[in-house]
C-alpha cells in the first residue's frame, strides 16, 4: 500500500500491569473505550489482549467475545487477537478465540525466550493454528521474534497453510530474544517472501527507534501498553491514544498518509472489504 502507513496499537498485552501503568485498560469496557480513543487517533487496528477482574491475563472466549463485541460497537477498527496468550497457556487455551471470528490474529511462528520464561511455539503447533484460522477465515499476523521464525513461516506457505498477502509482525528487542537494529530489522526483512508486508514493534526503550525504522525502511507500525508503557524518560504514556497520536504524527512528516480500517480490509481481504 504505497504511501500509506498502517499503525497497529496494542492496548494491554498480558505483562503489564496497573502498578506499572495506571492508565492501563482491563476490562472489556476500557478496553472497549481505548481501541475507540486510539482508532479515533489514527490506529486502523488494535491488538487484543483480555484480563480476568482481578488484571491477570486470560484466554476466556467469553472475556473476548464481550471485549470485540464492545470494541465492534464503538468503531470499525480492526480487531486482531493475541494467540500467544501468556507464559503458561496451554496452546488449546490460546487458540480457542479464534472461533469467534475476529479479522485477524497473531500467529507466533516459533518458541521465543521471554525474559526469564520462554513461549512454545512448535512446527505442529503452528500448523494448527494456521489450520484454525483457515477454518475461521481469520488473517494470520505472522508474529516472529528472531529470524528462525521467518525462515519457519516458509514452511507453512509451501504446505499451503498460509496466502499471500502476508503480513509479518516483527518483535524486537524482548528481554533474552532478537534484539532491534537496522542489521537485524535488514536481515528479517530478507527472508520474507514476494507479497508480504511487516510491521514493526520495538519493545521498551526500542519502542520509539522502532518507528523511525518502520517508516524509513517502508514497514508499518505498532505501539500501545503491550510494548511500552513510557512516552519519554520517567514519563509515563497518558493513554494508548497518545502514543499513536506520536505516531501519527511522524508517519504524516514523513509523507505519509494513514491508513484506515477500510485500507486494512481491502489491502488483506478482510471480512467487510
Amino acid at each position: 500500500m504505497p504511501n500509506k502507513m498502517i499503525i497497529t496499537c496494542a492496548l494491554t498485552g498480558a505483562e503489564t500491569t496497573r502498578e506499572h501503568q495506571p492508565a492501563l485498560p482491563v476490562t472489556p469496557e476500557e478496553l472497549a473505550a481505548a481501541a475507540d480513543e486510539a482508532c479515533r487517533a489514527g490506529a486502523a487496528i488494535v491488538h487484543l489482549h483480555v484480563r480476568n477482574d482481578d488484571g491477570s491475563p486470560t484466554a476466556d472466549v467469553k472475556v473476548f467475545k464481550k471485549a470485540i463485541d464492545l470494541i465492534r460497537a464503538k468503531s470499525d477498527v480492526v480487531v486482531e487477537i493475541t494467540t500467544g496468550g501468556a507464559v503458561g497457556m496451554t496452546p488449546e487455551e490460546r487458540i480457542a478465540p479464534v472461533a469467534l471470528g475476529p479479522d485477524m490474529a497473531s500467529l507466533d511462528c516459533g518458541t521465543v525466550n521471554f525474559g526469564n520464561d520462554y513461549i512454545l511455539n512448535t512446527l505442529p503447533i503452528m500448523r494448527q493454528f494456521a489450520s484454525e484460522m483457515n477454518r475461521h477465515k481469520v488473517r494470520p499476523t505472522l508474529e516472529c521474534f528472531d529470524v528462525s521464525h521467518v525462515q519457519s513461516s516458509h514452511i507453512l506457505i509451501k504446505e499451503g497453510l498460509l496466502k499471500p498477502p502476508y503480513h509479518y509482525g516483527f518483535v524486537m528487542q524482548v528481554p533474552a530474544a532478537l534484539s532491534l537494529s537496522p542489521k537485524t530489522l535488514s536481515y528479517m526483512m530478507d527472508q520474507m517472501p514476494a507479497e508480504s508486508h511487516f510491521t514493526l514493534m520495538g519493545i521498551g526503550r526500542a519502542h520509539l527507534p522502532a518507528i523511525c525504522l518502520a517508516i524509513a525502511s517502508g514497514g508499518y507500525i505498532r505501539v500501545g501498553f503491550e510494548d511500552n508503557i513510557y512516552y519519554a524518560k520517567g514519563r509515563l504514556a497518558r493513554s494508548n491514544a497518545e502514543f499513536v497520536e506520536r505516531a501519527v504524527r511522524m508517519s504524516k512528516e514523513a509523507q505519509l498518509e494513514i491508513a484506515t480500517p477500510s485500507d486494512v480490509r481491502a489491502l488483506f481481504g478482510l471480512r467487510g472489504a
